[in-house]
Formats: C-alpha cells, sequence, structure tokens
C-alpha cells in the first residue's frame, strides 16, 4: 500500500477532535480540537483542514453501545460521515469508537477528555486493524 496521509474525527455536536496519521508509520497524533458554533463554520473548518492536509482518507469514530449496537449518536455520526463523503469526496471509513474517551482521559492521567486524542485513539485503531488483516474491520 502506498504513504497515505489519514484525518480523523470524533465527532461531537459542540466539538470535534481531530487526528492525523499516515500509513508509513501507522502511528496516529492529535491535531486540534474544532469548536464551531453552526453547520457552515463545522464544514469551512473542516475544508481548511483538508486543504492543509490533503488525506486520502478519513476515519470517524461510531458511538456504539457497550453491546456494539447502534445508538442516537451513531446515526449522527454516519450522517457526518456522509455528508464528509459528498462535499468533500474523500473516502470515509468508520471505526467503532467504543472507550475511546476513557482511553484519552487514561493517557492524561485526569478527567478531562481531549477530544483530539481520542481522535488519535480511534485512527491508531485503525492503524492497529490494518497491520491485522489487509483492510480493518471498519464499516462504511
Amino acid at each position: 500500500m502506498p504513504d497515505q496521509t489519514l484525518l480523523a474525527f470524533d465527532y461531537g455536536l459542540k466539538k470535534i477532535g481531530v487526528a492525523i496519521g499516515n500509513t508509513l508509520t501507522c502511528y496516529a497524533r492529535p491535531l486540534e480540537v474544532l469548536t464551531p458554533h453552526t453547520r457552515v463554520q463545522r464544514f469551512e473548518q473542516i475544508e481548511k483542514l483538508l486543504q492543509a492536509w490533503a488525506p486520502d482518507r478519513i476515519i470517524v469514530g461510531l458511538p456504539l453501545t457497550t453491546e456494539g449496537g447502534e445508538q442516537y449518536h451513531s446515526l449522527r455520526c454516519r450522517r457526518f460521515a456522509n455528508q464528509l463523503h459528498g462535499r468533500f469526496g474523500v473516502d470515509v471509513v468508520l471505526v467503532d469508537e467504543r472507550g475511546s474517551s476513557v482511553e484519552a482521559q487514561e493517557i492524561l492521567g485526569n478527567s478531562q477528555p481531549d477530544d483530539a486524542l481520542a481522535a488519535a485513539v480511534i485512527l491508531q485503531r485503525y492503524f492497529d486493524a490494518l497491520g491485522q488483516s489487509a483492510e480493518p474491520e471498519g464499516q462504511r
């Protein structure tokens, strides 16, 4: 597989955590937290990120129940992923984000979630799955 740049989003209505990584190193790092107040601002901020980093693929965290089922926020994240693909024409892969915020808190050693670090956890899960198979088991 050629070296690809990936952006990951931990989507929330008030904040969106963003992480970046590439398939050469398979290492994810937190990038920033977007705090758009409107839908228009959300996509303007994302467009600037896409122009700056030119990702080959976008990873979006998919919140599932502890049993692995869909929940209300799952639908919002699926819609967000579809909007990213439709607006910007970039491949989008959904990755199970269960426990990513807790894992980010454990890494930071406090109870304040860092949405960008949660996005990095999600992206790192994608990379780890890449190492285990030809195509990670995500939900498109």
